[in-house]
């Protein structure tokens, strides 16, 4: 069994930066991708940014593209996602997920494991 626990969200205004959180516990965390997605009301869940077991490879979406931050620290099984110059469209709950093999997909539907989410609120 896998557990995600994400933290670090809340509100900011436009332009501020925030930095989520994920740990996660029950599997060797080490040698799995890992990826952010995010789910404003409505609207589908949407891939955000990637990485490799290693953290030497990032994927991400266009639309947070030079502005957040993917990355990881194995030795305390947990990954991160900074983000800056927020804007009030980046507005959702954002999750954490794990999948098993190498390869990191966009599509929600291919990752294994999920984290409960945590909310990100940007005010104009």
């Amino acid at each position: 069994q896998v557990q995600l626990v994400e933290s670090g969200g809340g509100l900011v205004q436009a332009g501020g930066s925030l930095r989520l959180s994920c740990a996660a516990s029950g599997r060797t965390f080490s040698i799995y991708p890992m990826a952010w997605f995010r789910q404003a009301p409505g609207k589908e869940r949407d891939f955000v940014a990637a990485i490799n077991w290693s953290g030497g490879s990032t994927y991400y979406a266009d639309s947070v593209k030079g502005r957040f931050t993917i990355s990881r620290d194995n030795a305390k099984n947990t990954v991160y996602l900074q983000m800056n110059s927020l804007k009030p469209e980046d507005t959702a709950v954002y999750y954490c997920a794990s999948r098993s093999g190498t390869y990191y997909p966009s599509e929600f539907s291919e990752w294994h494991y999920w984290g409960q989410g945590t909310q990100v609120t940007v005010s104009s």
